[in-house]
C-alpha cells in the first residue's frame, strides 16, 4: 500500500468524522470538501456523481413524504400502539416486529421515533426492563433497510449490482428471512438481557425521588391522528404506497415485467430499475397529493423528508469522494485485496460494518463499496449475504433513534456506558450482525 494512498485515505476519513460530528448535511458538504482536496491537491479526476441513487432516493422520500403528511404514518403507528398494550408480557418481541415492518414500508429506520415512547411506557408499566425492547426496536429499525424494496441502500445495491444480473426480489429473499431470523434469536437473549426492572438500583433510585414520582404517574396518551385530511385518506394514502412497494418488488424481480425499448443495434432493452422505481415512486406521490391532498408545506416539514434528504446529501458527498479514492487507486487495491478476497471473501462483511459505523448511513456505504466489491470480482452471493453488515450505527452511540430512546426511558435502563461503547444497544446489536450475516450468507449460497 502505498504512503500516497495512506495520506489521501486519512484525509477522506478525517472527513467523514467531521461531517458525522457536523450532522445534517455535514456528511455531504464535508464529503465535498474533501473531493476538494483530492482533486485540487492530489489531482485525482473525480468520477461521476451516483445521480441515479440520489434519484431513486428523492421519488421514494417525495412518496413516503407525502403519504406521511396525509396521515398514513400516523394510520401506521396508531394499528401499533394497539398491538403493543394488548400483548405486553411480549413486547421485547412485538416491538422490534413493529419498527421493522414500518421500515419496510417507510424506508427508513427514523419511523420507529414514533413509537419508542409507547414502548418504553408499556414497558415500565408491566415491569418489563425498558432496554430490552427499546434496544430491539432501534436494532430491527435499522437492519430491516436492508429488507426494504424502497430503502435507498437496496434501491443502490440493486443498480451496483446490475453485471450479477440480480433484482429486488432475489436480494430481499435473501436480506428478509436472514434479518427476521437473526433479530428473532437476538430477542431471546436479548429478553433476559440485565436486571429485573423492579432490581434494577438505577430505577429504585428514581423511584423515592419525588420528582420522578410525578413522570411515573403520567399516562402516555392514545396516539392520535394529526392530519387534516382524517383517518379515511390516511387509508387511502397508505394503500397506494403500500401497492407502490409491492409494485416495485414485482417489476424489478423479472425485466420482463418492464417495457423494452429499441436500440441503435436493434436490440431490445429493458427499462432500467432506477428509472423504474423513480417512475412508480413519483407516480405514488403524485397520487397520494391528488386524492388525499394533504398540505403541501407539511410535507417537506415532516420527519421523513428531513431524514431522506439528509441522507441523499450524504450520498451525494461522502459516495462521490470514496469512489473517486478509490477507483484513482483501483489497480493498487486490487493487487492488495484480492488474495484476501479468493481465500476469505465473507470479509467483505468486516469492510461494510466498519464503513457504515463511520458514515451512519446504509446508502452511502452501499454506493461507496459494492462498487469496489463488484471490481474486485466479488462473488454476488457473499455480497448480498453480507449486505446486512451495512448496518453498523449501533456501535457508536450518535444514532438519532438511539438517543432518542435514551431519553424516552424513564427508568434509566436504556443508557450509554461509562466507557461509550458499553451502552445498551452494544449486545441487541452485535447478536443481531452475527445471526443475520450466518444466515444472510447460508440463504444466498442456496437461493443464488
Amino acid at each position: 500500500m502505498s504512503v500516497l494512498f495512506l495520506i489521501q485515505f486519512i484525509i477522506v476519513l478525517v472527513c467523514i468524522l467531521l461531517g458525522a460530528q457536523a450532522g445534517g448535511i455535514g456528511l455531504g458538504v464535508f464529503g465535498g470538501l474533501g473531493l476538494a482536496i483530492l482533486t485540487f491537491g492530489f489531482g485525482l479526476e473525480p468520477t461521476s456523481p451516483p445521480i441515479d441513487v440520489m434519484l431513486m432516493m428523492m421519488a421514494v422520500v417525495a412518496a413516503a413524504s407525502a403519504m406521511q403528511a396525509a396521515g398514513g404514518l400516523d394510520l401506521m403507528v396508531k394499528a401499533a400502539t394497539k398491538l403493543l398494550r394488548k400483548n405486553p408480557k411480549y413486547i421485547t418481541f412485538m416491538a422490534p416486529a413493529v419498527t421493522y415492518i414500518f421500515t419496510i414500508f417507510a424506508g427508513t429506520g427514523h419511523v420507529a421515533y414514533s413509537v419508542l415512547p409507547v414502548i418504553a411506557e408499556v414497558a415500565r408499566r408491566n415491569g418489563i426492563r425498558p432496554e430490552r425492547p427499546l434496544s430491539m426496536a432501534v436494532i430491527a429499525s435499522q437492519f430491516s433497510i436492508v429488507a426494504s424494496p424502497i430503502a435507498a441502500a437496496v434501491t443502490s445495491a440493486v443498480s451496483y449490482l446490475t453485471p450479477y444480473h440480480l433484482s429486488i426480489g432475489q436480494i430481499l429473499m435473501v436480506t428478509m428471512p436472514s434479518t427476521v431470523l437473526g433479530i428473532a434469536i437476538a430477542c431471546i437473549f436479548v429478553n433476559k438481557m440485565g436486571k429485573e426492572l423492579k432490581d434494577d438500583p438505577e430505577y429504585q433510585r428514581r423511584l423515592k425521588d419525588p420528582a420522578y414520582q410525578e413522570i411515573f404517574a403520567a399516562q402516555v396518551s392514545e396516539v392520535e391522528m394529526e392530519s387534516s385530511a382524517g383517518e379515511r385518506s390516511a387509508k387511502i394514502s397508505l394503500f397506494i404506497f403500500i401497492c407502490a412497494a409491492v409494485l416495485v418488488v414485482i417489476l424489478g424481480s423479472s425485466s420482463a415485467f418492464r417495457p423494452a425499448f429499441a436500440q441503435a443495434d436493434g436490440t431490445m432493452k429493458a427499462l432500467t430499475m432506477p428509472h423504474t422505481i423513480e417512475i412508480v415512486m413519483l407516480t405514488a406521490g403524485a397520487l397520494i397529493i391528488m386524492l388525499c391532498k394533504p398540505d403541501g408545506t407539511a410535507i417537506t416539514r415532516g420527519s421523513v423528508f428531513h431524514a431522506g434528504m439528509r441522507a441523499a446529501m450524504a450520498i451525494f458527498g461522502v459516495a462521490w469522494l470514496g469512489d473517486t479514492l478509490f477507483n484513482a487507486h483501483l489497480d493498487e487495491l486490487k493487487t492488495l485485496v484480492s488474495g484476501l478476497v479468493e481465500t476469505a471473501p465473507w470479509t467483505f462483511a468486516f469492510a461494510l460494518f466498519a464503513f457504515s459505523v463511520l458514515v451512519n448511513s446504509q446508502g452511502a456505504t452501499v454506493a461507496t463499496l459494492f462498487p469496489l466489491g463488484v471490481s474486485l470480482g466479488i462473488p454476488p452471493e457473499i455480497m448480498v449475504g453480507t449486505f446486512v453488515a451495512v448496518n453498523g450505527y449501533f456501535f457508536i452511540p450518535n444514532y438519532g433513534p438511539i438517543i432518542a430512546s435514551i431519553d424516552f426511558d424513564t427508568t434509566g435502563t436504556t443508557r450509554i456506558g461509562r466507557y461509550i461503547l458499553n451502552h445498551s444497544f452494544m449486545i441487541p446489536g452485535l447478536l443481531s450482525m452475527a445471526f443475520s450475516l450466518v444466515l444472510g450468507l447460508a440463504f444466498a449460497k442456496m437461493l443464488l
